[in-house]
């Protein structure tokens, strides 16, 4: 039976280092939940105080209504997919797999067809009886995920399972993982520092920076309506203009178009306002601009624009919408959809490239 996690003003400290500063986090009974950001931002530390491998220096861990500071790692019934897939060399896959019902003295004649079951469901029944040394690194990671949920977990912990393999792999596993949490049902909490995998995986993700949330919301929330510069500029690609909010809500940007119907959140005076690529279009009139160069990707033009008084621009044209490739050095006036973009105090930072 899965369990919600509920963490509670969550501290982790190094000494003088504070890794964890007061995280709060509800964690619904099987969801899919991911700790996105940045190297350093503290979501495998958190992950590991879920695990009880690491101390916790402050706050409270609960699954379900049960506390769990002070229970040991090997009594939480969690399930745990390593980056490096900590799989035994000298067992076969299906060894591998009963390792942890033999542990838990699951009755002998349980274990051979729930590994099977297990097996079957990852697809890889066919190489139970090969060793590791045998397996490519999609075939061991799947060994890891049989290990790690024939024990039928409360919760299922992940941290960074896809990082070791290549980019086509990635996403083949990414789906089929997302595929097996689902029929399973079992809270999953996933650690990466990968947006895309991120936002194609999950239920709902924790945007993390310097120990702190600083967002929890669906793949959609995350990217439509990201809460501060920061996300913004992690999650995807933004370009970000400094404007003014006038205080009857309309937005000027860059001394040179004003935009009407943008969401302001109170703000009045400087401002930075936070455009994705799709959401710019050429227009008739607008910001002037000049085509730097352009990029091709089949389903969409990418092009780079240079509008004085900011960074270079970057808009995606769709090809399902346009006849038109605009050449490079071509005159341009760009716009925006105001409903779409987001608007930010001025002095709220961005996340670096």
């Amino acid at each position: 039976m899965s369990n919600a996690v509920i963490i509670k003003d969550a501290v982790k400290r190094y000494g003088d280092f504070v890794a964890l500063k007061g995280v709060n986090l509800d964690i619904k009974e099987g969801e899919f939940f991911t700790l996105l950001g940045p190297s350093g931002c503290g979501k495998t530390t958190l992950l590991r105080m879920i695990a009880g491998f690491n101390s916790i220096e402050g706050g409270d861990f609960y699954f379900g209504e049960k506390r769990i500071n002070t229970v040991p790692a090997h009594k939480r019934d969690i399930g745990m997919v390593f980056q490096n897939y900590a799989i035994f060399p000298h067992l076969t896959v299906a060894q591998n797999v009963a390792y942890g019902l033999k542990a838990r003295k699951v009755p002998a004649s349980e274990i051979t067809p729930r590994v099977e079951q297990a097996l079957e469901l990852v697809q890889i029944a066919h190489l139970k009886d090969r060793k590791p040394a045998a397996l490519s690194g999609g075939q061991q990671q799947r060994v890891a995920l049989a290990r790690a949920f024939v024990i039928e977990p409360s919760v299922l912990l992940m941290d960074e399972p896809l990082s070791n393999l290549d980019a086509k792999l990635r996403v083949q596993m990414r789906s089929a993982i997302k595929k097996l949490q689902r029929q399973l049902g079992i809270t999953t909490i996933y650690v990466t520092h990968d947006q895309e995998e991120a936002l194609a995986i999950s239920d709902r993700i924790a945007v993390m920076r310097d120990g702190e949330i600083m967002q929890v919301g669906t793949p959609d929330e995350i990217y439509a309506r990201p809460a501060n510069p920061f996300v913004a500029g992690f999650i995807g690609t933004s370009n970000f203009l400094d404007c003014r909010v006038s205080g009857d809500g309309a937005v000027d940007v860059l001394g040179k178009l004003s935009i009407q119907g943008a969401r302001t959140n109170g703000i009045t005076g400087p401002a930075k306002l936070s455009a994705r690529p799709e959401q710019l279009f050429f227009a008739n009139e607008g910001l002037p601009g000049e085509i730097l160069f352009s990029t091709f990707l089949g389903d969409f033009i990418e092009y780079e624009v240079r509008v004085e008084g900011t960074e270079d621009l970057i808009v995606n044209d769709y090809t399902k919408d346009t006849d038109v490739i605009h050449a490079d050095g071509e005159k341009v006036f760009l716009n925006f959809d105001p409903a779409r973009v987001s608007i930010y105090p001025a002095d709220d930072v961005p996340a670096e490239e």
